[in-house]
């Protein structure tokens, strides 16, 4: 029996299997798959894309949503401007939110990758420029990678998540799925 599905949440659906709190309701796991005894391992934002772990391993969850042990989830980040060197250092210094001071992060700027289109479209502007960064971090605070962006003068037009630890989004496109095994047993 698969103990992890990898899921590319889309865009402007819960990484939850109801909506308690809209009006009218959003979209949730449950309009993209069928997994009973399943639960999201790391939250994605409602307005994050990529990829959701779920798991029918309670302590697996635990382990990957808890940063002691050390996950590193990684992020490609289109942000409104142009990133300085000072702000990626910032970035990867760790900076001090509403919440605490962030971990260190893996940061770089990176070419415009290779992603679907998004509905809706992320708003162009032909007088400010955007770019994209690699955003890789150890932790998982409510909306932290927009939060750490925007502290540097860098808002977030556009988030993906591509990988959790070993587990990588790979080629699937949003609202596909597959199953495996960690070969753990449960």
């Amino acid at each position: 029996m698969p103990d992890i599905i990898l899921l590319n949440k889309p865009f402007r659906v819960l990484s939850q299997f109801t909506d308690r709190d809209g009006d009218p309701p959003r979209q949730t796991l449950a309009n993209i798959l069928s997994a009973p005894g399943f639960r999201v391992a790391g939250r994605l934002d409602y307005d994050s894309e990529g990829l959701a772990l779920l798991t029918n391993d309670g302590r697996l969850q635990q382990q990957i949503a808890n940063p002691k042990f050390k996950y590193w989830k990684t992020y490609w980040v289109q942000v409104e401007g142009t990133p300085t060197t000072e702000a990626l250092g910032q970035l990867a210094a760790g900076l001090n939110l509403k919440d605490g001071r962030t971990k260190p992060a893996r940061v770089k700027s990176i070419a415009p990758p290779r992603l679907w289109d998004r509905a809706p479209p992320v708003r162009f502007r032909a007088h400010i420029p955007d770019a994209w960064l690699e955003i890789s971090i150890q932790e998982g605070r409510n909306r932290q990678v927009r939060r750490m962006t925007a502290a540097v003068g860098l808002p977030t037009l556009r988030l993906v998540r591509i990988s959790i630890g070993d587990w990588r989004l790979g080629d699937l496109e949003p609202g596909q799925y597959l199953t495996q095994s960690t070969g753990r047993k449960l």
